[in-house]
C-alpha cells in the first residue's frame, strides 16, 4: 500500500507539471488572451507578489513567449552600432541560455525602442521577426541558426511608418508573416524547414496586427488585418476566400488583433472606430459581411471602441476594451452602443494602454504603468480586486508621462513574465 500511494503521489507531481501552461507565441497558445492554467492566486501578498528572478534586457516593445522551460524576448542595442537581439533564458532561475544578435540599422522608421514582434516557438523552432524584416528560424533550445531570411531585400517591402510588428504565425509546415512586401507579397507563407516561399497574398500595405488561425465552415482561414483591408486567407495555399475593404481614412494604424466570438468578428482602430463582421459559414465558400462600424468625429471624440495598442476582450455578450486615451470600456456586441466607461484601470493619456488575459472568471490587467490587476469584468460593471506594481515604466518606448510599458506580458507556469527597457522579470502567481 506504500508503495501504491507513494507512485500516485509521483504520477499527480508529474502531472502537475505537465499541465503547466506554456505562452509559445503572441496571446498565448492559440492567440485568444486566454490563460488555461489552475490553482493561480485570487489575491496579492500583503506583501506583494513574489519576484522569482529578474535579468538585465535593452529596449523593446515585444513581448516575452514561453514554451518547454524556456524564456523569449528581443531587445535592440544602439552602441556601438546599432543591433537587434533575441534572447533565450532559463524559464525558472532566469539564467541566459543564449543570444542571438545581428546587425540592424532602423531606416525610415519611427518609435526606435526595438523589435516588436514576440517570437514563436514551434516544434522546437524560435520564429524570430525583427523591425526591418530580418526573419529567422534558429533552434528553440540552442540558439543555432536553420534559416534566415531578409524579407527587406528579397521582397521590397513598402516599410510601414512603425516597422514590421506582427508576430509570425505558424500553420502546420509553413510560417505565415504580413510584411507588405511588392508584387501582392503582403502576406507571405514560408516553408517552416528551409524558409523558401510557399505562396503570397494581396497587394495591400502592410499593417502591425497579428495573423490568426480561425475554423470558418469547417475551413481553416488565417485573418490578416493589413494596412486596406481585412482578409480571410487559405493558409494552404494562400487563396484569398474573402477581402473585406477598410483603408484607414489617415495612415495605417491597425495593431490590436482581431477578436472573434461565434460567427462574429471585432476589430478596433485608433482612428478609424470599431468594425464588426459577421463571419458566414459557407462550406464550399466562407464569406463575410458587415454588420455595423462607428466611429466618432476625432481620436478624443470617440464612438464605441477606438483602441491603439490593446486588443479587446469578446465575449458572448460584452466587449471590453481600452478606447485611444485610456479609457476602459464595455460595449453592447450587438449595437457598439457603451454599456459603461472606467477611468482608474489605466492613467488616461493618448494610447494608454491595457493588456487583456482571462483565467477562469476573473481578468488579470496589465496596465502601462507596470501595474497586474485582477478583476472582475461583467455588464453591469468593472470591479478591482487588487493590484500590485510589478515592473517600472521605462522611457525607451515612451518618453512622455514618465515612460510606460507597452509590451504584452506572457502568462505560464503559474507565473508573469513582464518586460520593461532594462529587464526582464518572472512574478509568481501560484496560489
Amino acid at each position: 500500500m506504500r508503495t501504491t500511494w507513494f507512485s500516485l503521489a509521483v504520477c499527480l507531481a508529474v502531472c502537475s507539471v505537465a499541465t503547466a501552461d506554456d505562452w509559445p507565441q503572441w496571446r498565448g497558445a492559440n492567440r485568444d488572451g486566454v490563460w488555461r492554467e489552475d490553482r493561480i492566486l485570487r489575491k496579492f501578498p500583503a506583501e506583494g507578489p513574489e519576484v522569482v528572478w529578474r535579468a538585465p534586457i535593452g529596449s523593446g516593445y515585444s513581448g516575452p513567449t514561453v514554451a518547454a522551460g524556456k524564456v523569449y524576448v528581443t531587445d535592440r542595442l544602439v552602441e556601438p552600432k546599432q543591433i537587434e537581439r533575441i534572447h533565450c533564458f532559463d524559464e525558472r532561475t532566469g539564467q541566459k541560455l543564449w543570444t542571438h544578435e545581428y546587425d540592424c540599422p532602423y531606416v525610415g522608421v519611427g518609435y526606435q525602442a526595438g523589435p516588436r514582434a514576440s517570437v514563436t516557438i514551434d516544434n522546437g523552432s524560435a520564429f524570430a521577426l525583427g523591425t526591418m524584416g530580418n526573419l529567422f528560424c534558429l533552434d528553440a533550445a540552442t540558439g543555432q541558426i536553420l534559416w534566415q531570411r531578409d524579407l527587406n531585400a528579397d521582397y521590397k517591402i513598402r516599410m510601414p511608418d512603425w516597422g514590421i510588428a506582427a508576430a509570425p504565425l505558424v500553420y502546420r509546415d509553413r510560417v505565415i508573416v504580413q510584411i507588405g512586401g511588392s508584387d501582392g507579397a503582403c502576406i507571405v507563407a514560408l516553408n517552416t524547414k528551409t524558409g523558401e516561399e510557399e505562396w503570397r497574398a494581396l497587394n495591400d500595405r502592410a499593417g502591425y496586427s497579428a495573423p490568426i488561425l480561425i475554423d470558418q465552415g469547417g475551413k481553416d482561414v488565417v485573418v490578416c488585418w493589413t494596412g486596406d483591408s481585412v482578409a480571410g486567407i487559405s493558409p494552404k495555399n494562400g487563396n484569398v476566400y474573402w477581402r473585406f475593404p477598410w483603408a484607414p481614412k489617415n495612415m495605417p494604424i491597425g495593431i490590436s488583433t482581431p477578436v472573434v466570438q461565434g460567427d462574429r468578428l471585432f476589430l478596433t482602430s485608433f482612428y478609424d472606430g470599431s468594425l464588426m463582421l459577421k463571419l458566414n459559414q459557407n462550406q464550399n465558400q466562407p464569406t463575410v459581411e458587415k454588420l455595423w462600424l462607428r466611429v466618432g468625429p476625432s481620436e478624443r471624440d470617440t464612438d464605441a471602441l477606438q483602441s491603439i495598442i490593446s486588443t479587446p476582450v469578446f465575449t458572448s455578450n460584452a466587449i471590453y476594451g481600452c478606447d485611444s486615451h485610456g479609457e476602459l470600456r464595455c460595449l453592447d456586441p450587438n449595437t457598439g452602443d457603451r454599456l459603461w466607461t472606467d477611468l482608474t484601470a489605466t492613467p488616461p493619456g493618448r494610447w494608454s494602454n491595457i493588456h487583456f488575459v482571462r483565467n477562469g472568471t476573473l481578468y488579470w490587467l496589465f496596465n502601462e504603468k507596470g501595474e497586474l490587476i485582477i478583476a472582475e469584468l461583467s455588464k453591469q460593471g468593472y470591479h478591482e480586486i487588487d493590484r500590485a506594481a510589478i515592473i517600472a515604466p521605462t522611457t525607451a518606448q515612451l518618453s512622455r508621462r514618465g515612460g510606460v510599458t507597452w509590451a504584452h506580458p506572457a502568462f505560464a507556469d503559474r507565473s508573469v513574465f513582464v518586460r520593461n527597457d532594462q529587464e526582464i522579470v518572472c512574478v509568481s502567481l501560484k496560489r
